[in-house]
């Protein structure tokens, strides 16, 4: 089947999952009982982790642009935990993006191990960068409220002819004007906002969905998140946020068919707590009524490393958009931005956006 060359828009903690994961599972033999731990599919489309090469990365960051991308994916401020530290040395080396709002300006007050620092160097030429390396698509791992970068990138895709994953909660993927333009362009897109692999937001719509499955009317839910990594930071500013929250929000309460007032629904990161590093904590909180209107409620607390659990998701995400791209399906991926992502165009039921991509994967149905 060839190789599914991806370019990877933000070399931080998530970035740095997915290339040790790729590496990770090129290493298992083909009798390995943790050949598929893990992953969700193996085989996908004809494409295993293995065949993902990464050929072009870019960054904003001063510790990582200009660095060999086996070394960048480990500088600070990135976190994540090392977990296949023996990389190959990829003939990569990660390029100046433009900053636009990449950066948030209250990092500033924060020590340098802990923020972004932006390089001095000149923007690279990103249309030619990902023209050149022969990329199928470019991977969005921008930070949160980075709404003039990740409609950047966007475009350069379309100016390219690539395809566009974009696992970061600003509106691409979910905006009419933007289907458009890639639909015109015939080139593929799964987003927005990724729905990590076993994370607060797959744990809260389920059980949204099981209450309303067993007649419980939800009165008041909350989800509240905690982490130590750049993305906590980032949040830290209020102003960054808006997309995020209607991002986790919508996610939720499309699963509830009746309605919540907004102060009776809270969903969002509430606060950044260093030594956590990239373990995220997630708080929930479900409050209803069953049979006979008597209360009851469910708590729920979730541990889980942050990077590697987007990872598992945006492993089947990349390998969608490139069965896409060989068959020659462009525009808006319907069935993986349903069931990968938090804020697709359109909200399904978890298990109906699994058959989807079962039918998308099988050739059953295009998008």
């Amino acid at each position: 089947m060839g190789k599914v060359r991806i370019a990877v828009v933000g070399v931080g903690n998530c970035a740095s999952s997915l290339i040790q994961g790729i590496e990770y599972y090129k290493t298992l033999p083909a009798d390995s009982p943790d050949r598929a731990l893990g992953l969700m599919h193996h085989d996908l489309g004809g494409y295993a982790p293995a065949d993902i090469e990464v050929v072009a990365a870019f960054d904003v960051d001063v510790r990582k642009v200009g660095r060999p991308l086996r070394e960048a994916i480990f500088a600070k401020p990135n976190c994540t935990k090392v977990f296949f530290p023996n990389l190959p040395d990829f003939p990569v080396t990660v390029r100046m993006g433009p900053v636009l709002d990449g950066i948030s300006r209250h990092m500033a007050n924060y020590p340098d191990d802990r923020r972004f620092i932006a390089s001095d160097m000149q923007p690279c030429d990103v249309v030619t960068i990902l023209k050149e390396s022969g990329a199928d698509m470019a991977v969005s791992y921008m930070p949160v409220g980075s709404e003039e970068a990740t409609r950047f990138y966007a475009q350069a895709c379309l100016d390219a002819g690539i395809g566009f994953v974009n696992c970061v909660p600003v509106f691409i993927a979910s905006d009419d004007a933007w289907i458009k333009k890639f639909e015109d362009r015939n080139v593929p897109l799964v987003g927005d906002d990724v729905k990590s692999q076993i994370g607060a937001t797959i744990i809260h719509r389920m059980l949204a969905k099981l209450f309303m499955d067993r007649g419980v009317k939800i009165s008041h839910t909350y989800q509240l998140n905690v982490g130590g990594n750049t993305d906590f930071l980032n949040m830290l500013n209020q102003e960054r946020l808006k997309s995020k929250k209607i991002s986790k929000t919508e996610a939720v309460s499309s699963q509830v068919n009746h309605s919540l007032n907004n102060d009776d629904i809270h969903i969002g990161p509430s606060d950044y707590v260093p030594w956590m590093n990239d373990n995220k904590v997630c708080f929930l909180r479900m409050e209803g009524y069953e049979f006979g209107n008597v209360p009851m409620h469910v708590e729920l607390r979730l541990s889980v490393e942050d990077s590697p659990n987007s990872s598992g998701v945006v492993i089947d995400a990349i390998r969608c958009c490139k069965v896409a791209k060989d068959r020659g399906v462009g525009g808006l991926l319907i069935s993986p931005s349903a069931y990968f992502m938090k804020h697709p165009r359109t909200q399904y039921a978890d298990e109906e956006a699994r058959e989807m991509v079962e039918a998308f994967i099988q050739n059953r149905r295009e998008r």
